[in-house]
């Protein structure tokens, strides 16, 4: 078994409490464990610390932040090389969440930014090329997104994204909102490099149809590929996810209806407790 990674959310934002943070990397943990690990065969943990000072040694850290600068959004690394995230706040649970579950699943599949693998190029007469591993970008908006403990988390693509050819038999998204391989949903984009002339390429769905541009040659000096696409897409994604649950129509129940029923246990449970130990005292 590959060994654990490990992520820590910590927030620096004044909109973000921590009891929120907690809650958002509980359902991360269980997206991870439950739903992502299994296909990817990656195994890894989602826990939140109140400071980065608390983020012990080997944690990747994604900070959510009320300001992080002109296009910062994304994974980045240090100077050490090791992968970190910054990701911007918002007063909706849903939208940060999706965004950090966004972040998480990426780290967690590509940590460094730069794992690309072998495709049918989806611009006619490129031939074969190298796709970036992006495997929330294709189904990022809101609208496909799906809960977990009632909290909004990012459909992601599974292994299959990029088989030669379809089978209605496959999983193509985890939410199954992917019908087909290297299919590019409405608020989503798909990059790939030609060979030949080292060109990097996209597939956007941005407005009324679907696209495809070229990004021109990319520098690794500049930072890592997918650091430098996500500075050409941010606003995109931004507006994708910003209209959080109202748009992700099958997502399932949301936070508040899920913590009342948390909530309700939570009181008969304490109620247990308090009979138990107060039994305990009376013998006393």
């Amino acid at each position: 078994m590959a060994l654990p990674v490990h992520v820590g959310l910590i927030s620096q934002s004044a909109q973000v409490r921590f009891g929120d943070l907690s809650l958002v990397a509980a359902a991360l943990q269980k997206q991870v464990v439950r739903d992502f690990g299994p296909l990817w065969h990656i195994n890894g943990t989602v826990d939140s610390f109140e400071k980065l000072e608390d983020l012990p040694l080997g944690y990747w850290p994604i900070v959510i932040r009320d300001d992080i600068g002109y296009d910062a959004a994304g994974i980045h690394l240090d100077k050490d090389n090791q992968p970190f995230a910054l990701v911007s706040s918002s007063p909706q649970r849903d939208v940060w969440a999706q965004t950090t579950s966004h972040e998480t699943l990426e780290m967690l599949a590509d940590p460094f930014g730069n794992r690309v693998i072998a495709g049918d190029s989806p611009k006619r007469g490129q031939g074969r090329v190298r796709f970036l591993v992006e495997i929330c970008d294709p189904s990022e908006a809101a609208q496909f997104g799906y809960s977990v403990n009632g909290i909004l988390v990012s459909d992601f693509y599974t292994p299959h994204y990029f088989d030669p050819v379809f089978n209605s038999a496959t999983r193509y998204s985890f939410t199954n909102a992917v019908k087909k391989p290297r299919q590019v949903l409405r608020g989503g984009y798909l990059s790939w490099q030609a060979p030949r002339t080292g060109e990097w390429w996209q597939e956007t769905w941005f407005g009324a149809r679907p696209q495809i541009r070229s990004l021109g040659t990319l520098d690794s000096s500049r930072g890592s590929i997918r650091s430098q696409i996500d500075r050409m897409t941010s606003k995109n994604t931004i507006d994708s996810i910003a209209a959080g649950r109202e748009a992700a129509t099958e997502a399932g129940l949301p936070a508040d209806v899920v913590l009342q029923a948390t909530t309700e246990r939570g009181n008969a449970l304490q109620a247990q407790i308090d009979a138990i130990c107060g039994a305990g005292k009376k013998k006393r």
